[in-house]
């Protein structure tokens, strides 16, 4: 089954074309890393998906549903604001700074979205919010709030607070690029969990060991434009084309 389909994706900034006419498809259960120099569109595409930026032209469908997609006269329509929020539920996202609420406390940013925006009861999204925080390790932190916790751990209660919402597709933008590195090994351990079971994921990220070692494809993005994609091993060892080679000679 198709869980993301994006076709011909474009999008301008103040009369920059940013994003240059992107395809990509990802399959149910499958793992994209995308990868590329920054200013290359990757977080834009990312944030597209979502409808945190809005495409100007192109289709994209979220599990079969269209969330947007030539209209009348060929301008980009979108859903109605009820199904587009719909679509978009789909789909949880992890972000490069946290975006914890410092006045809750972990375990109340968990359970804050399911009962903001599904309408759920505290006691029945409780047991799932304490296995969640179980599963990234920090349930004995669920009464601290942000302020007390490291880098590596807000991050790990964000993929936690992303999934109460129990979503079919994580989105994660550059989720370690803001961390220490001994403090990147505890989020991409808590992600390699989630590709071990399964879940729907693209990744945009600086980590090449992730990449080579967790997802099934890999996107290499520059200027806007997918420049080349293919098995992990592929691109890491035998890149086809020359802007490929370039940046990963730069970084590896």
């Amino acid at each position: 089954m198709k869980m993301i389909r994006a076709i011909d994706i474009h999008k301008q900034f103040s009369g920059v074309e940013v994003l240059k006419g992107i395809s990509l498809e990802v399959e149910k259960g499958e793992v994209v890393a995308i990868i590329g120099p920054s200013g290359s569109g990757k977080s834009t595409f990312l944030r597209c998906l979502n409808r945190l930026e809005q495409i100007d032209s192109g289709l994209l469908e979220i599990e079969g549903e269209q969330l947007a997609g030539p209209g009348p006269g060929g301008a980009c329509q979108y859903a109605d604001e009820g199904r587009a929020r719909q679509i978009c539920s789909k789909m949880g996202m992890v972000f490069q700074h946290f975006n914890l609420f410092p006045h809750l406390t972990v375990l109340q940013n968990l359970l804050e979205a399911p009962m903001t925006v599904k309408g759920m009861k505290r006691e029945d999204i409780l047991p799932l919010a304490e296995e969640l925080l179980n599963k990234v390790g920090l349930l004995v932190k669920k009464d601290s709030y942000p302020s007390s916790l490291s880098g590596g751990q807000k991050q790990r209660v964000a993929i936690a607070r992303a999934l109460a919402m129990q979503p079919d597709i994580m989105l994660f933008d550059e989720p370690t690029s803001a961390l220490d590195p001994e403090l990147t090994g505890e989020v991409l351990k808590a992600m390699r969990q989630l590709a071990e079971e399964h879940m729907t994921m693209v990744v945009v990220t600086h980590e090449m060991g992730f990449a080579r070692e967790v997802a099934n494809r890999v996107i290499f993005m520059d200027q806007g434009e997918i420049v080349e994609e293919g098995l992990p091993e592929q691109i890491f060892r035998a890149p086809q084309q020359q802007r490929t080679r370039e940046f990963l000679d730069k970084i590896l």
